[in-house]
């Protein structure tokens, strides 16, 4: 929080980002059991539903709590650590690869070392492919392009499911810790025992 930021101001932009999300007309589907805790998310309304314990599992249809719309370029960047240049060139590689980190950086106006330690990321990440090509006046040019399309699909989904994973086992634990708070003397407040918990983030938030 910065000098010029007072706790309400902060509130306010917050509650106005936030909104409530029509699960019941989303693209994917929520379900949860009506015997345990376990939640389940899926990218398509599976026919006769889900099961847990042997039973059919409820399809949840609203949200008590409001959420910030998810932006694309934030989501990318929290779950791959892949910002906007890397996402462009990601893209244009996508959209009309092959080519080469010359031919990148003069389409996309970044300097061409920008674009291949950008490059070797997303060839490491798995979302793009390295080849070589013969020049016509000799010796190659190395070239990128892009993977399967349905491979990509498949792939970005999983990590991504499995960052959110990561991100409910926190939400989990965070509950759990507020859970044990309460049931236990602490000479801390619950905000210190809190963020000492997940790593002395205060100063983050």
């Amino acid at each position: 929080m910065t000098e010029k930021e007072t706790p309400g101001e902060n509130l306010q932009m917050d509650s106005d980002e936030r909104q409530q999300v029509d699960l019941a007309q989303s693209e994917y589907s929520i379900y949860s059991c009506t015997d345990c805790s376990n939640v389940v998310l899926t990218m398509q309304d599976c026919d006769g539903g889900m099961t847990c314990h042997g039973e059919t599992m409820e399809r949840v249809t609203e949200s008590k709590l409001g959420i910030r719309p998810p932006d694309i370029r934030q989501v990318l960047l929290d779950a791959f650590g892949l910002p906007k240049p890397g996402l462009d060139i990601c893209l244009c590689v996508i959209g009309e690869g092959p080519l080469s980190p010359a031919e990148l950086a003069d389409r996309l106006g970044y300097a061409e070392g920008t674009v291949r330690n950008y490059l070797n990321e997303l060839v490491e990440f798995g979302l793009i492919q390295k080849s070589q090509l013969n020049r016509e006046s000799g010796g190659f040019v190395n070239v990128y392009h892009s993977i399967d399309l349905k491979e990509m699909r498949e792939e970005t989904l999983i990590a991504f499911y499995a960052w959110a994973g990561e991100a409910a086992s926190l939400i989990e634990e965070a509950n759990l810790t507020k859970e044990d708070y309460r049931n236990t003397e602490y000479d801390e407040g619950l905000g210190e025992v809190f963020w000492e918990r997940f790593g002395g983030q205060t100063d983050e938030h």
